[in-house]
């Protein structure tokens, strides 16, 4: 048995709690390997208080997030999933309840505990009430209604989360450098700095990062774009300077190295992040990475990160977002055709460009680069993405879309029939409204509604479908059993004839006429599965705009109750990108696909999580989910079902553990939702 890892300190913090000492202990479990033990420097009982944890992880680790177990009396356990390490170190705040009676932790190899605070309830509702009185007014309702669950997460969402413009406090907190024993790479690395003079003191900066770095075998080319370059001082043999050549090649700027990438002026890398670029790309799998790249932040009056998901090219190619640092293989950059790029921003595109067609990609969720903020031109990124596009075969083209460039899939001709499914039962207000608007405000012109009906028996919804088969693209199917929406989905697809299924709950209203063209452009996509909406609350708020696997515990909608024009992060919500699952509020996949993984798992997920396990069995055969802004529908959001209680909060909770089981490893990481980013709150804030 391994020894205990035993640490005390003796400093109060106000915010990170009274130091503890502490010590970790092997355990027999599987995946909780370590219980984590303390012991209060006052003596006194540590339950019925807060524990505030700081760690870090090894930069090459698996993304996934810890967990830890809370041991409670009557066999009880509480999990919960900590947040990820984005610079040196995280930390998490958890609160300990009266029963709790050990604590264990699941972590990645590596995984350093370096310092337990204590605090009590009062210091952290002082806090909340500091940073965020409406979440502290809320737990204060929850604790007098003697609702722990709310209580806690009440205070946790106040208290362990930052805005991302409280970026600059948050990271001064978690900067911890390790120095890194592994043995250097070997791989020579160009990178390419084109610059005006009048920018020498930002290439200054930029050559400084340079020289400090623990990977040396680099050498970087600076471009002068405005006449001939200065005369070298040969402080450095390895930094070059050169006027701008605009008949030069990719391959020529590479000249001859394993990895080539591109600098702005006043570019800061971190120093170890050369060594961490080139080491992630060769463990990333048996065949080296084609690219790999890592997180930033952007300084300017204010900083702030930009925190990028795993490799996302529907959204790569649309917005650009790998940015620095970033380095791409010389030798997939000499499979590519020999252009040359003819200035500066022409290269920059063509490098995103070049990614969008790679297949192998590595990703180092660490801020290892710091940039100065450029408002990118998107009309004239536009013609150049269309022509790479049209070159690459790819049927989409390059659009632009409220002044945003997105990419735009054409539907094809003729348009395949599209079988839209409705689970109903009674509520005439709902499923009058949602049929109306199949059969009246959507000019798709080839599709069929297929409700199926579970025991409704008020006379108007009945009188309605009898009205309703006069239509002969309506077919009603009685489905006389209990309700289980997974069962309802499976049996109206098996009556269904479209080579297309659309899932459309009865409590959804028509925004935008095209929104059936949009998803079905994408769900025929060879490489796409599930495809899903925006969906409004009926005030016009955000309802959804993609699911995160892991947000809220299981799963949960990411900016749910923001504005409808939120961009979000990265400004993604302005464009169609991969996420890991889509609502069967409205979601749309071709039959082959819904038959190749079975449908809806109906004996596992009767009601809930049903369509997130099925968008990840789909990504599981290859399938990737796609979330898109240009398909508009308001939902009521179970406006039918009501809260579960009693049995109905018995059966959430059975499922919610069957998905955890299952999807454990995405809920540790969703691959589109950097790992730094809470699963606390329901917006996109550091934790």
């Amino acid at each position: 048995m391994a020894k205990p890892d035993a640490r005390r300190g003796d400093g109060w913090d106000l915010w990170r709690g009274r130091e503890t000492s502490f010590s970790l202990v092997p355990t027999d479990d599987l995946l909780f390997v370590r219980r984590l033990v303390l012991s209060p420097p006052d003596r006194g009982p540590w339950q019925n208080r807060w524990i505030v944890l700081t760690y870090t992880l090894p930069v090459r680790a698996r993304p996934q997030r810890p967990l830890l177990r809370l041991l409670r009396s009557a066999g009880r356990r509480d999990s919960f999933v900590l947040p990820g390490v984005a610079l040196g170190a995280a930390r998490w705040l958890g609160y300990l309840p009266a029963d709790c009676q050990g604590i264990e932790i699941a972590a990645e190899p590596g995984f350093v505990l370096e310092r337990v605070g204590l605090r009590s309830s009062a210091s952290v509702f002082a806090e909340a009430l500091l940073k965020r009185p409406g979440r502290a007014a809320a737990a204060l309702r929850a604790g007098l209604a003697r609702d722990e669950r709310r209580w806690r997460d009440s205070l946790r969402g106040a208290c362990a989360v930052s805005p991302l413009a409280r970026y600059p406090a948050w990271k001064a907190s978690r900067l911890f450098r390790a120095a890194s024993t592994e043995p250097r790479s070997g791989a020579q690395i160009r990178l390419v700095l084109p610059a005006p003079f009048a920018q020498a003191d930002a290439v200054a900066r930029s050559v400084a990062s340079l020289r400090a770095q623990t990977h040396q075998d680099w050498s970087l080319l600076i471009a002068w774009t405005d006449g001939a370059p200065p005369t070298n001082p040969g402080i450095d043999r390895r930094v070059l300077n050169t006027s701008w050549n605009p008949a030069a090649t990719l391959r020529e700027l590479a000249g001859g190295a394993d990895l080539f990438g591109l600098l702005r002026p006043g570019d800061v890398l971190a120093p170890e992040a050369l060594h961490l670029l080139t080491k992630s790309r060769e463990a990333e799998a048996a065949e080296a990475a084609e690219m790999v790249y890592a997180d930033e932040e952007t300084g300017g009056r204010t900083l702030r990160p930009r925190l990028k998901p795993d490799w996302s090219p529907d959204l790569a190619l649309a917005t650009g977002y790998v940015g620095a640092p970033a380095l791409i293989a010389g030798d997939f950059l000499a499979s590519l055709p020999a252009e040359p790029v003819d200035s500066p921003d022409a290269l920059a595109l063509t490098l995103d460009l070049a990614a969008g067609s790679a297949t192998r990609v590595a990703h180092i969720p660490r801020i290892l680069c710091r940039r100065e903020p450029v408002t990118a031109d998107p009309a004239a990124r536009a013609p150049r993405l269309d022509r790479h596009l049209r070159s690459t075969g790819s049927s989409a083209r390059a659009a632009l879309r409220d002044g945003r460039l997105d990419l735009q899939w054409p539907l094809p001709d003729p348009a395949p029939l599209v079988s839209i499914i409705i689970p109903s039962r009674d509520r005439l207000d709902l499923i009058a409204r949602v049929t109306k608007d199949v059969l009246e405000k959507t000019p798709y012109p080839a599709l069929e509604l297929v409700i199926v009906d579970n025991g409704s028996k008020e006379p108007a919804v009945l009188d309605l479908y009898e009205r309703l088969r006069l239509d002969p693209r309506v077919r009603i199917e009685p489905y006389p059993h209990p309700f289980n929406f997974s069962a309802l989905v499976n049996a109206g697809a098996r009556k269904a004839g479209g080579d297309v299924l659309v899932l459309l709950n009865n409590d959804v209203a028509v925004l935008r006429p095209d929104w059936l063209d949009v998803l079905v452009a994408q769900a025929v996509r060879p490489e796409v599965g599930a495809v899903g909406a925006k969906l409004l609350y009926e005030d016009g708020l955000l309802q959804h705009a993609g699911v995160v696997v892991g947000l809220g515990g299981e799963a949960g909608h990411i900016l749910r109750r923001r504005p409808a024009d939120t961009l979000g992060h990265l400004d993604r919500l302005s464009v169609a990108h991969e996420v890991s699952g889509v609502t069967a509020a409205c979601l749309a996949v071709t039959r082959e696909k819904y038959q190749a993984v079975g449908g809806f798992d109906e004996e596992t997920f009767a009601v809930d999580f049903n369509d997130i396990d099925f968008c990840l069995r789909l990504g599981a055969r290859g399938w990737k989910t796609v979330w898109t802004p240009h398909a508009v529908l308001s939902h009521l959001e179970s406006v039918s079902r009501g809260r579960p209680v009693g049995d109905a909060r018995a059966r959430f909770e059975r499922e919610a553990a069957a998905f955890t089981e299952r999807w454990r490893d995405v809920i540790r990481h969703d691959p589109f939702y950097h790992p730094a980013l809470s699963l606390t709150t329901f917006g996109e804030e550091l934790e």
